[in-house]
């Protein structure tokens, strides 16, 4: 008998459900979230296991590794897909995730996530430290503006090297506002020595890697943007085509038809969303500093035609097609008009 395992997967038990190839629930548990535990129990089954499918998610490709390391076929399946199916169950609990994961693989209606390597989620680890200590420093300084506008003393724009004089000048001889804004200043402070040193860790990083060297050769595109364009693509060769990296970063026009109705709304946002920032932030890079290319008068003529945020997300778009290409043709950026895109090279229109 082949069997098909659902796990809905929680920081301390994972809920398993057991379902036959005709339908039918044969077993449900409850686990430790660990993979030895979870391999323990699925090897006392009886019956052959077809496949485990389990949603993605912060412990899900820890937990793919180890099962597949143990020789069982496993399946990461896309978060929001299996959202929308389970929405229709009237009562949710993580009995019946499970059970509708099972169910799901049992169906075949699932689409496969790609699951990273460990090299990829370890520099996706550094980029997410360096994006943490960011937001509190900038968190730090939009709550010292604030605490100080409610006494009429105005920061206003001001480089951030100047940013603790300006604040002790306008708190200077106030010894209630200086005790509540030192201990602020000092933090601040150690924050930014602190995204200093872990930026200079990013810059090494993407020296040292030859792909994020060859990204790098584009205009806009720096360590930051390189690194995550590596870590969230991780294996090129899983796109056919490069033009489907805009798709899957969730860059495209979405489309609602049904009878006579069909609506194009505004890009999916599916994928991953941090490199689709990275990829918007690069092309606003592009648009508006740097030597000009073929590829900024390209973005330049859509925004006269569209304006200038379609230009940016189209230009966003291409830039993640392009670098793509970059990466399977092993080739640095191509300054002239003749450039690579797709799977072809093409001259530019006069």
């Amino acid at each position: 008998m082949r069997l098909f395992i659902g796990l809905d997967v929680s920081l301390a038990k994972t809920a398993i459900c057991v379902i036959s190839e005709h339908g039918q629930i044969v077993r449900e548990a409850e686990a430790r979230s660990e993979p030895e535990m979870l391999v323990s129990w699925l090897r006392q089954l009886d019956g052959a296991i077809a496949a485990i499918g389990l949603e993605a998610g912060p412990l899900s490709q820890w937990l793919y590794r180890g099962l597949t390391s143990a020789g069982l076929d496993v399946v990461l399946m896309e978060t929001r897909q299996v959202k929308g199916a389970l929405r229709a169950m009237p009562i949710k609990t993580d009995r019946r995730d499970a059970e509708g994961i099972a169910r799901l693989l049992h169906l075949g209606w699932f689409r496969p996530v790609h699951c990273k390597s460990i090299t990829a989620q370890e520099v996706r680890a550094v980029l997410g430290a360096r994006k943490a200590i960011q937001q509190g420093m900038m968190a730090l300084e939009l709550s010292l503006r604030g605490l100080l506008r409610n006494f009429g003393l105005k920061v206003g724009a001001i480089s951030r090297g100047r940013f603790d004089l300006r604040i002790r000048e306008l708190t200077n001889g106030n010894a209630m506002l200086e005790a509540a804004t030192e201990p602020m200043l000092r933090a601040r402070a150690s924050l930014r020595q602190e995204l200093v040193g872990i930026e200079r860790c990013v810059r090494q990083l993407a020296q040292e890697d030859p792909v994020c060297r060859r990204l790098m050769s584009m205009p806009g595109i720096g360590s930051v943007v390189a690194l995550t364009f590596r870590s969230a693509i991780d294996d090129p060769a899983r796109f056919t085509s490069s033009k489907k990296v805009g798709p899957w970063v969730g860059l495209t026009p979405s489309r609602n038809q049904s009878g006579e109705r069909d609506v194009s709304g505004g890009i999916t946002k599916a994928g991953d969303v941090t490199l689709r920032r990275a990829l918007c932030q690069a092309a606003t890079v592009m648009m508006h500093r740097g030597r000009s290319t073929w590829l900024r008068t390209w973005a330049a003529q859509i925004a006269r035609r569209r304006g200038a945020k379609r230009a940016m997300v189209a230009l966003a778009r291409r830039i993640g097609v392009i670098l793509h290409r970059m990466w399977i043709d092993d080739t640095d950026f191509r300054f002239e008009s003749f450039v690579t895109s797709g799977l072809k090279s093409y001259p530019m229109p006069a």
